[in-house]
């Protein structure tokens, strides 16, 4: 198996490096980077990893960056001092979350978690709404407002302000309840983390909405739910089917 470290402090790299081959002796470690930069620049030059361990923080910028400039598909153990990233870390090839320091054993499991996934094909299904509930159990403070910007006015909206988020011709907005609609700088897939799961739920690809702004509802095919919305929406808001059974529960406040 051949493994790539991404960790910026060398004492922790040289013992992942050891770790990993007194539990498995025929492990390759391809090598070792310590920034986004050198992150970005190795994959560009060479083949995808088996796996790859994978610190947060870098020298140079949260290791996040490194998806917005090349497409990494290998799996990904993240190890990091911080719990507040899991969530984020589960949206991109996340195999498990490992928080600093970490032992023989927690690696171990880790590595036995990656085959059962990828060896044997086992399809790891992840309910993040049910992890971000998870990780506000734990203290994670989500976000309280987002700023959006005119020209050189800068606005900050309260989250209680904000009714749902959507998507439009490739762009991110989110409306008010005095229907007023706003852009937003992150995708649905981004703001999905940052946002209390308790109070809004992603009910397909294109509209994540808050409890308050639900006016109707109504059965529809396949099992789905029809959504009216107040403030209005000039698209049709339905649960996917996919979704709705999650959603339901979701409306009742359970976890």
């Amino acid at each position: 198996m051949k493994v790539l470290i991404i960790e910026d402090e060398q004492a922790t790299a040289l013992r992942l490096k050891k770790l990993l081959v007194e539990i498995e002796p025929e492990i390759e470690v391809l090598d070792i980077l310590d920034s986004v930069e050198s992150c970005i620049r190795w994959y560009n030059e060479n083949e995808a990893p088996d796996l790859v361990l994978q610190d947060i923080h870098l020298a140079d910028g949260l290791s996040f960056e490194i998806f917005n400039e090349v497409k990494v598909d290998s799996p990904i153990i993240f190890i990091t001092a911080y719990d507040k990233y899991a969530l984020q870390a589960f949206k991109v090839n996340s195999v498990d979350y490992l928080l600093k320091p970490i032992n023989k054993e927690q690696l171990k499991n880790s590595l036995n978690k990656y085959r059962q996934i990828y060896h044997n094909k086992i399809k790891l299904d992840l309910d993040y709404s049910q992890l971000a509930k998870l990780m506000a159990s734990k203290g994670e403070i989500f976000q309280k407002r987002f700023v959006v910007r005119f020209g050189q006015t800068i606005k900050a909206i309260d989250i209680e302000e904000i009714a749902y988020f959507f998507t439009e011709s490739g762009g991110n907005y989110f409306k008010t309840y005095d229907n007023r609609q706003y852009p937003a700088d992150h995708s649905l897939d981004k703001i999905e983390t940052m946002i209390d799961p308790n109070n809004f739920y992603r009910i397909n690809r294109q509209f994540i909405i808050s409890y308050k702004s639900i006016k109707e509802m109504y059965g529809y095919s396949k099992s789905r739910v029809r959504i009216i919305l107040d403030p209005p929406s000039e698209y049709e808001t339905i649960a996917a089917t996919e979704r709705s059974g999650a959603f339901k529960k979701w409306l009742t406040g359970k976890k």
